[in-house]
C-alpha cells in the first residue's frame, strides 16, 4: 500500500518505452487464464515525461491537461483523455491540477507508449500526493485502469515493462498474477545485443485496439500458435541464461516468431511491411519483427555490424532510430 507523506506542488516523472522480443499476445487474459503466458522484453532509452503541478487559482479552469491537444475543464468527469481522467478518479486527486506529457517518439508506434503514460502519470500523481509506491503496484494499478476500467483489449506486458525497466521475462498466470524474471547479462553481451539492433520507423501510426480486438476474438482457435510464441520467449531466456547472447540464434527466434504472429490477424501486416522486411533480410538482416500489435510502428532487425550499412541502404525510405538499454523503470525526476 502507498504511504502518504504530504502534498507536493510540482512533480516530473520519466517512464521508458519498451521493445518486446517474443511472446506478445500471451499476456492477454484470454490466453493466460487458460495457459500461462510469457513475454521477453527490454526497456529502452526513449521516454514518456509527465509533469503534474498544482494549478494556480488565477486561471478560470481548475483542470488543464496538455498532450497532443489541450484540455481546460472544471470537472474530472469532463476530461476527454481517458487515461488522465481515470487516473485522477482512481487516486482521488482533487483539482486544481495541471498535467502535461511529452514523448521522445510518436504515439501508437508499437513501443508501449500508452501504458508508459499510464504508469508515468500514476507515479507522478502518487508523488504529488506524497505517496511512495513500488514498481509492482504501479504496474497493477496501470493494468487495472487500462484493462478493467477502460476495457482496452490489451495485455499486461507494457505496464510491467514501463514500471520495472530492464531486460525481463514476464510470466502471466491465471487470475492475472505476474512473475518478473530479470535477465542478467554481462555488460558486453547486452551492448552486443543492442549494437546489433536496427529500428526503422514505418511512418504509420495505428490504433492497436482494432488489431488486438481481432486477435483477442480468435485466441481460442490460435492457442497452438500462441503457445509456440510463448515458447519463443522461453527459448530467448535460455539463450541468455549464461549471461551471453548468441545474436544469430536470437535473431532466428525473432524471425520464427514474426512468421507466426503475422498469421494471428488480418491487420498485423500488409504488403508494404512485408516488402520492407524482405528487403532487410536480403540485405543481411538475420531476423526481426514488427514491434507492437501490428499494422505500423517500428520494424526491428538484428544485423551483423558488417551488414548494417547495406540494410540502411535497403531501407533508405524509412527513418532509423538508435536505442540503448534502460535499466530503470518509471522514475520521479523532480519533486518540490
Amino acid at each position: 500500500m502507498a504511504s502518504q507523506v504530504s502534498t507536493r506542488q510540482l512533480v516530473v516523472t520519466r517512464t521508458p518505452l519498451r521493445v518486446s522480443f517474443a511472446g506478445g499476445g500471451t499476456d492477454l487474459a484470454a490466453f493466460y487464464d487458460h495457459d500461462y503466458g510469457a513475454v521477453l522484453s527490454t526497456a529502452i532509452n526513449k521516454y514518456i515525461y509527465v509533469t503534474v503541478k498544482r494549478h494556480s487559482d488565477i486561471f478560470q479552469e481548475s483542470i488543464r491537461i496538455n498532450y497532443s491537444r489541450s484540455e481546460q475543464v472544471t470537472r474530472i468527469e469532463d476530461v476527454q483523455n481517458n487515461i488522465a481522467r481515470e487516473c485522477l478518479r482512481f487516486l482521488e486527486v482533487e483539482p486544481p491540477i495541471y498535467i502535461s506529457t511529452v514523448g521522445d517518439l510518436p504515439a501508437s508506434t508499437g513501443l508501449g507508449g500508452s501504458s508508459s503514460f499510464t504508469v508515468g502519470l500514476l507515479n507522478a500523481l502518487h508523488a504529488f500526493k506524497g505517496e511512495r509506491v513500488s514498481a509492482g503496484q504501479l504496474a497493477e494499478e496501470a493494468s487495472h485502469i487500462e484493462i478493467d476500467i477502460l476495457g482496452e483489449p490489451i495485455g499486461k506486458q507494457d505496464q510491467y515493462a514501463a514500471a520495472f525497466g530492464g531486460l525481463n521475462l514476464f510470466c502471466f498466470r491465471a487470475g492475472g498474477s505476474v512473475a518478473v524474471e530479470p535477465q542478467r547479462l554481462a555488460n558486453g553481451a547486452l551492448h552486443e545485443l543492442f549494437d546489433s539492433m536496427m529500428m526503422f520507423w514505418t511512418g504509420h501510426q495505428r490504433d492497436s485496439r482494432s488489431v488486438l480486438s481481432e486477435q483477442k476474438a480468435h485466441t481460442a482457435e490460435k492457442m497452438e500458435s500462441l503457445q509456440q510464441m510463448r515458447g519463443h520467449a522461453e527459448r530467448l531466456r535460455s539463450l541468455l541464461s549464461g549471461g551471453l547472447c548468441n545474436i544469430k540464434a536470437f535473431a532466428a527466434v525473432l524471425d520464427e516468431g514474426w512468421q507466426l504472429k503475422r498469421q494471428l490477424g488480418s491487420r498485423i501486416t500488409n504488403d508494404q511491411i512485408d516488402q520492407w522486411y524482405a528487403r532487410a533480410r536480403v540485405a543481411g538482416a538475420l531476423g526481426g519483427k514488427l514491434c507492437g500489435a501490428g499494422g505500423g510502428g517500428f520494424l526491428l532487425f538484428l544485423v551483423p555490424h558488417d551488414k548494417q550499412t547495406l540494410v540502411s541502404n535497403a531501407l533508405s525510405d524509412l527513418r532509423q532510430i538508435t536505442v540503448a538499454p534502460e535499466v530503470h523503470g518509471s522514475q520521479v525526476l523532480f519533486v518540490e
